[in-house]
């Protein structure tokens, strides 16, 4: 007893401390200098990402601006083209179908223009609702609330006049910056009025960083906003984070009073923590635990790792047998493709004619879109995330060339695909679908040059596939192809994708969205 009494006086104070309390104050000192560093970085990092999120913006904005812009001054000058055009001679009726043409393509999306002559007499295209006639040669941009925007033109004598009329649907999607996925709001402003593009949700609980770009039409201009970085997550636990830390800094002091708890849940929790999954957990690790409670919970998680070693086992059996089996079913569905296609290959070498040549090679084309879905669904199988349709596509569309007769030797197919990800039976319909669309093309003009792409829709879920070819431009062949073959058979794939196929007769080009199942 007296060796030790000076020893608890060379302690100190500190020595005579409860547990608890020391406990408390080392986790105290320990934890402190980590929560300043952790306030500094939240706000390094919000200012950072306040930066980044700034330029992008500002990026985004004068791309959006610029396109709008473009496509606005474009419509304008075909507009005043044929104004003057009309203004000379109201009976002009070349000029009218010149600008039909060119703003056909966004007739479907609300779009609509009209040319009075100097009497008020509707010379082209229809009647524009709510059109200022401006000044002798000058031009006047009307924004309308909640519906889109009107562009007057008038003649150079102020009395014929020009006026289009752009929705906000169309305007938003010309000006829809690329490759910006942030939600952000576009709002087209005049010195009058403000119409809303594209709203965002909540707007009025966000900080929020903002830009506005001129447009150069009488006083037009975008105003891009979109969400600044959070800032409410890191502050708040900037804030909160030395509150945490006493609080539980105090519940471990307490909790360390009791040594005859503490020290055995210690070693059942390095224990349990170095477990691997597959093994039997080891109550040797855990060592001397005096507690029958701790002693039962250790031999209780063995009895489990136990019956999960077992599962898994079993689990991994009946896993290798389903993938061997259907990794067979789907070698042996390949494998026959490859006959049926090497079969009509075989004859379509030895047919008494080209007409007989031909529909062994159409039929070829059918089974070569179903072979080339199959063996991307066989290639994705183990990953099971769908399949890409780039690569389906690029393969079909090689395929489609490769068994091209011989008076379609300068077939041209064109892709412009995104890697867009499907399922196997909407990836059968497109393959099938522009199989039908090159073949009717060919049936046309054995020449066609095709262009197909894939694009993003209005929602995540969709995109868009557009086949185009000047062979499909309205016309008596065509109308004929599709009334004696193809179009009941491209209409059935239509429905089959859950989706109505646009044709549009004066680009040439059928249009139709798909279901996705996300990006490659």
């Amino acid at each position: 007893m007296t060796i030790e009494r000076p020893a608890a006086r060379r302690d100190g104070s500190f020595a005579r401390w409860p547990t608890g309390a020391k406990v408390f104050a080392i986790l105290s000192a320990a934890l402190l200098p980590l929560a300043l560093i952790v306030v500094a970085a939240a706000f390094q990092t919000t200012r950072t990402a306040d930066l980044e999120n700034r330029t992008r913006l500002r990026v985004a904005a004068t791309e959006a601006s610029r396109t709008l812009a473009i496509e606005l001054l474009g419509d304008v000058n075909a507009l005043r083209s044929a104004l003057r055009a009309i203004e000379s001679d109201p009976a002009d009726a070349p000029s009218c179908a010149r600008v039909r043409g060119i703003f056909a393509p966004a007739t479907s999306t609300g779009t609509a223009f009209g040319i009075y002559d100097a009497a008020g007499t509707l010379r082209c295209g229809q009647i524009v609702p709510d059109a200022v006639l401006p000044e002798a040669d000058g031009l006047h941009a009307e924004v309308l609330p909640g519906r889109g925007l009107t562009l007057t033109l008038s003649g150079s004598r102020g009395q014929a006049r020009a006026s289009v009329f752009f929705p906000a649907r169309f305007l938003a999607e010309i000006s829809r910056p690329s490759g910006f996925v942030a939600p952000y709001s576009l709002e087209l402003t005049s010195p009058r009025d403000r119409l809303v593009l594209r709203p965002l949700d909540d707007m009025a609980l966000l900080r929020t960083d903002r830009r506005i770009v001129d447009i150069g039409f009488d006083g037009l201009q975008l105003d891009m906003a979109t969400a600044a970085a959070p800032i409410t997550s890191p502050a708040l636990v900037a804030m909160l984070l030395p509150i945490v830390m006493w609080v539980v800094a105090s519940v471990i002091g307490w909790i360390v009073v009791d040594a005859s708890l503490i020290r055995p849940l210690r070693r059942l929790r390095r224990g349990v923590d170095a477990y691997k999954p597959g093994t039997v957990f080891d109550t040797v690790s855990i060592g001397t635990i005096p507690a029958q409670e701790i002693r039962e919970l250790g031999d209780t998680f063995r009895g489990l790792s136990q019956t999960l070693v077992a599962h898994e086992a079993d689990l991994a059996e009946g896993l290798v047998r389903q993938t061997k089996l259907t990794r067979e079913v789907h070698h042996r569905v390949k494998n026959n493709l490859q006959v049926i296609a090497s079969l009509i290959n075989f004859h379509a070498r030895s047919s008494p004619s080209p007409e007989v040549a031909g529909a062994y090679a159409t039929i070829q084309r059918r089974v070569d879109a179903l072979a080339v879905v199959h063996r991307n669904h066989f290639a994705e199988m183990e990953v099971n995330r769908g399949l890409s349709l780039r690569s389906v596509i690029g393969e079909l569309s090689a395929n489609i060339r490769a068994t091209a007769p011989d008076a379609s030797a300068q077939l041209g197919i064109t892709l412009e695909v995104e890697p867009f990800l499907v399922s196997q039976d909407v990836a059968v319909a497109v393959a099938f679908l522009i199989t039908e669309l090159v073949e009717l093309a060919m049936s046309v003009q054995p020449a066609a040059q095709v262009r197909v792409s894939l694009s993003a829709g209005e929602t995540p879920e969709r995109a868009v596939m557009r086949v185009s070819s000047p062979a499909l431009v309205e016309g008596e062949a065509l109308s004929a192809a599709l009334r004696d073959r193809y179009g009941r058979i491209i209409e059935g794939l239509s429905r089959q994708l859950r989706s109505k196929l646009h044709h549009e007769p004066l680009a040439g080009a059928y249009e139709i969205a798909i279901a996705v199942l996300g990006r490659d």
